[in-house]
């Protein structure tokens, strides 16, 4: 029977489940009691600084994990200070020691009775270095729980963790391993929350095991993108360290209450959006279109891309083009123009559309002026004076748009108002902004790509493929 419970549970898991969900917590509350920051360099000042974290934490936590080495460093009083630290948290959450051990044989038998039988901890870390038969002795228990080291947190993780060895790296064979290496459910994945790719690939490979993740706070991992890399399918699997951004506050309870909220925001956030209807969604449409596309791509400028959007489709699909149109027009109603000046060519069909439901004149720009007739740089009918809106299916840069621009401030517009479905964050908004325009897009792009992963349209790992190519491109 597993401590805190008066029923039998299967495993360190389930232990870890019972507690997240009667609290509705995702966080692990670290207890490091660096020297620096202690009253005395003494193991009670050490204990006592644990046991205040504890007090004010407690309803927050849906773990513990002290740090033994912080202990260790005070000799033999400060291993008993951890065995008090330990003992003092409430039976009913699960106590992660982070002591990171790792030998073989008798040798790794005497730390798992160290672990969990003199110091009484549930849970341990553990690395992987020595293969599975270190592993065994820590995870013969079902009750007793390992969490093995598999992509660090710190700065130099990449100097071995990302070597290949069979054309895979090894953190994600460390990941595949550790789905075999116990018959009972209890073996977990440290993954640190400052390589969310890496992240996003550790849970496709693991689906349902629990994730322990540190980085946010201090070492400034982003916590948004942790819950979308590590979350599995059910809203949990994640256990957010935190540790020196709570022990370092004078009010540490109101810092571990912001720290659930905020997960929870997140988590609910992930759980609305994929209970949403698909029906009648643009950004569903733009994928069973073709207009958006995932691969390898090279664009016009010569730049390698993740995806590629081809909204010349648009026309062939009349149903998603209206919906798309009713969008724009939503955009656009609070604006003062005479007409629509639609930029050729995928900007066409949509202008189309956005004039007949406004029943507003369509103008647009030739690709080149015409040498017969009216030799017309600008088809439709307008006069000078007027104002138009510029309208196109994107923008990327925002060099293209002051061609059309140029155009039509020649032949007397006035143009104050650029209007597109999608704006793909690569520095459109603050070039036209700084020439004095102002830019309407439906969509960006990190918000369609949240939408994508919402519906499943797109997996974890082409998410965080795509927002890093939108933080390297921007």
């Amino acid at each position: 029977m597993v401590k805190g419970y008066n029923y039998i549970v299967n495993s360190f898991f389930d232990y870890l489940e019972n507690r997240s969900k009667a609290v509705d917590s995702l966080l692990c509350v670290g207890l490091d009691p660096h020297i620096q920051h202690l009253d005395k360099p003494s193991a009670a000042a050490a204990r006592d600084f644990c046991l205040e974290i504890v007090d004010s934490c407690a309803k927050y936590a849906c773990a513990f994990k002290p740090n033994s080495a912080f202990f260790e460093v005070f000799g033999a009083e400060g291993i008993s200070a951890l065995r008090e630290v330990i003992s003092s948290i409430p039976e009913d959450i699960p106590v992660i020691l982070d002591a990171k051990r790792g030998d073989i044989s008798s040798t790794a038998l005497a730390y798992s009775n160290a672990v969990f039988q003199h110091l009484g901890a549930d849970a341990v870390t553990y690395s992987p270095y020595l293969g599975s038969d270190s592993v065994a002795p820590f995870v013969r228990r079902p009750e007793k729980g390992v969490f093995i080291l598999c992509k660090t947190s710190n700065p130099g993780s990449n100097d071995v963790q990302i070597l290949e060895s069979n054309r895979e790296q090894i953190y994600l064979h460390v990941a595949r391993q550790s789905l075999v290496w116990s018959k009972h459910n209890n073996i977990g994945l440290v993954v640190g929350a400052t390589d969310p790719y890496a992240l996003t690939r550790v849970r496709d490979i693991a689906p349902n095991s629990w994730i322990l993740c540190p980085g946010v706070g201090v070492q400034g991992a982003s916590l948004k993108d942790a819950l979308i890399s590590g979350l599995r399918k059910d809203g949990m699997g994640v256990l957010i360290t935190v540790s020196r951004a709570i022990s370092g506050e004078s009010d540490r309870a109101a810092v571990a209450a912001e720290l659930c909220d905020a997960i929870n925001r997140e988590r609910e956030s992930r759980k609305q959006n994929h209970t949403v209807h698909v029906t009648n969604n643009i950004a569903v449409d733009l994928i069973e279109t073709g207009c958006v596309q995932f691969g390898d791509f090279t664009l016009k400028s010569g730049q390698q891309s993740p995806f590629y959007i081809d909204m010349r489709r648009l026309a062939s699909f009349p149903d998603v083009l209206n919906r798309v149109s009713k969008e724009i027009v939503k955009k656009v109603l609070d604006l003062r123009f005479n007409c629509i000046a639609a930029i050729p060519y995928a900007g066409l069909p949509i202008g189309t559309a956005v004039s007949l439901l406004l029943n507003k004149p369509l103008i647009y720009p030739r690709r080149e002026t015409k040498e017969y007739g009216t030799k017309s740089s600008i088809e439709g009918v307008y006069k000078s004076g007027e104002t138009a809106i510029v309208l196109d299916d994107l923008i990327s840069t925002g060099g293209s748009k002051f061609e059309t621009i140029n155009s039509l401030q020649k032949v007397g517009l006035n143009i104050n108002d650029i209007v597109v479905l999608i704006d793909r964050q690569q520095g459109g908004r603050k070039l036209l902004d700084s020439q004095g325009y102002r830019l309407h897009a439906v969509y960006t792009i990190s918000e369609l790509i949240d939408e994508w992963l919402a519906f499943e349209l797109i997996d974890n790992n082409q998410f965080i493929l795509i927002k890093n190519y939108l933080s390297e491109s921007a």
